[in-house]
């Protein structure tokens, strides 16, 4: 994977300035940074500081275990794979463990890490984790947080990777983590 980035490109880099946090709300930090290029264009850029998030892709047989649940950004109900922030301190894992047993009622004896991404590197600063729970356990009880909404709902694989993009499955959060879990999938074979 190395020398995608040459010396020619070190250039592209544009060095920071003064930062001011410009609001501070519950998702995130909404910080203004100067930024300059190595031509000596310069202004100011919104940053948007979050803590990590995680998302589980649960696996049950054929099937995914998501969550439906409103979402503000969109004004619309989504199905999603469950997931949410990481606590500060938080280890990763413990995380991802901790959002699937909350927003599902599942407990996963295997889990594994498969990558990680910058939701989006224009605006945001955080990572979204994608991990894999197999081996799941139901235990039928939820710890949704007192504005978390959520119904838990078994999907066909299948039907999944058919509707990625239709106006049930459109984050494209959920599309990352069926491309890790493809990857994984057919690197297994």
């Amino acid at each position: 994977m190395s020398g995608y980035f040459t010396k020619d490109d070190e250039k592209l880099m544009w060095t920071s300035g003064k930062s001011e946090l410009l609001l501070k709300t519950v998702v995130c930090d909404v910080t203004k940074s100067h930024r300059k290029s190595f031509s000596g264009v310069d202004g100011d850029y919104i940053i948007l500081d979050a803590p990590d998030w995680v998302i589980v892709i649960a696996e049950k047989n054929d099937k995914f275990v998501m969550v439906k649940q409103f979402r503000h950004g969109e004004n619309k109900l989504s199905i999603e794979f469950p997931g949410g922030v990481v606590d500060k301190g938080e280890d990763l894992e413990t995380a991802a463990l901790r959002e699937l047993e909350e927003e599902t009622g599942y407990k996963a004896n295997k889990i594994e890490k498969l990558g990680k991404l910058n939701p989006n590197s224009a605006l945001f600063s955080n990572h979204v984790h994608f991990y894999l729970a197999k081996d799941l356990i139901q235990t039928g009880k939820q710890t949704l947080d007192n504005d978390e909404f959520i119904n838990c709902i078994e999907i066909d694989k299948d039907e999944v990777f058919k509707n990625i993009g239709t106006e049930y499955f459109h984050s494209a959060i959920i599309t990352a983590g069926i491309t890790f879990y493809l990857t994984k999938k057919r690197l297994s074979l």
